[in-house]
């Protein structure tokens, strides 16, 4: 089944007029909602618990429940069945879920950038990708694993064949710190500070400077013509704001995250903070923070997601 470029941009925009909606609550006062993430909590959410933390949730008339996945938690059933109002999906998974026919909307996008990319655990023995021609590089066996690395090799002039491709599962940091492979796909802000703050020397390539165009990783969505849909511009409104104190303020906003979720080890949470915004991870344009989504972007993700697969 073949990605559409076109219903996808018009579902991006569907929410930017939808109205709040009801649920027969008493005027006034905000009306339950829950949302929950792709992964544990980390520095990558910090707009969203910047905007709880400063109450801008319920200032819109939302009271939103941020909710940890499972290990078995499918984002897109949850919304499906009406045990999430909200997600945050990997734009990958976000595109799966509508192949597969399920109503998906994007009302705001986590992340404006790709954290994808190929890491070399020797910056020395590989410094272009055309040198990964013969090694034995680690994917986690996600499919969008495979359109991640061949854009990488073929940015070097490298045949996608001329690897060893071997499944790691999501173990990248630890086989690449034992030096099993030579490279690994995995996201340059978690996996990539872990393996510099181990002293691997390593070299990344981000995808999105390897051939891929820059498209927005991470996406807020819900499902069409749902109690998300109905909230969708009340909660993208108070978003907007809570990305506006990460912009003015970086540390403040991992701050409500430490502070809300407990066990996080602050350290590593900015180191991956500040790896975020020295990329502009999560600028779009000229501004500083903003989670707007850009259909451009998307839809280049689109054809470039098509063109890859297999």
């Amino acid at each position: 089944m073949r990605w559409v470029a076109a219903p996808l941009a018009a579902v991006l925009t569907a929410l930017a007029m939808a109205g709040c909606g009801g649920d027969g609550a008493e005027p006034g006062a905000p009306e339950g909602a829950t949302l929950v993430l792709d992964f544990q909590p980390n520095a990558v959410h910090s707009g969203i618990y910047a905007a709880q933390a400063n109450g801008f949730f319920e200032d819109g008339g939302v009271d939103l429940t941020i909710r940890e996945p499972s290990s078995t938690a499918d984002s897109a059933k949850l919304l499906e069945s009406g045990r999430a109002d909200f997600a945050v999906m990997d734009i990958n998974d976000f595109g799966i879920a509508r192949e597969r026919g399920i109503d998906l909307v994007a009302i705001a996008a986590i992340v404006q950038r790709p954290l994808a990319s190929v890491i070399a655990r020797d910056r020395n023995e590989i410094r272009t990708p055309g040198d990964l021609a013969g090694k034995t590089v680690g994917v986690t066996g996600v499919p969008s694993d495979d359109a991640v690395l061949d854009t990488v090799l073929r940015s070097g002039g490298v045949d996608p064949g001329d690897v060893r491709r071997v499944t790691i599962g999501f173990n990248a940091v630890a086989q690449l710190a034992a030096g099993k492979i030579d490279a690994a796909t995995a996201f340059w802000n978690a996996e990539g500070v872990q393996l510099r703050d181990l002293g691997i020397p390593t070299r990344e390539f981000r995808v999105d400077e390897f051939g891929a165009p820059r498209y927005p990783e991470l996406l807020l969505v819900t499902e069409a013509g749902s109690n998300g849909e109905a909230l969708g511009s009340r909660v993208a409104d108070s978003l907007a704001r809570g990305y506006d104190e990460l912009g003015r303020d970086p540390d403040e906003a991992l701050d409500d995250l430490t502070n809300e979720v407990t066990g996080l080890d602050r350290a590593a949470q900015q180191a991956q903070l500040e790896a975020l915004v020295a990329s502009r991870a999560f600028a779009r344009g000229q501004s500083s923070a903003t989670p707007q989504v850009d259909d451009r972007s998307v839809n280049s993700w689109s054809r470039w997601f098509e063109r890859s697969r297999p």
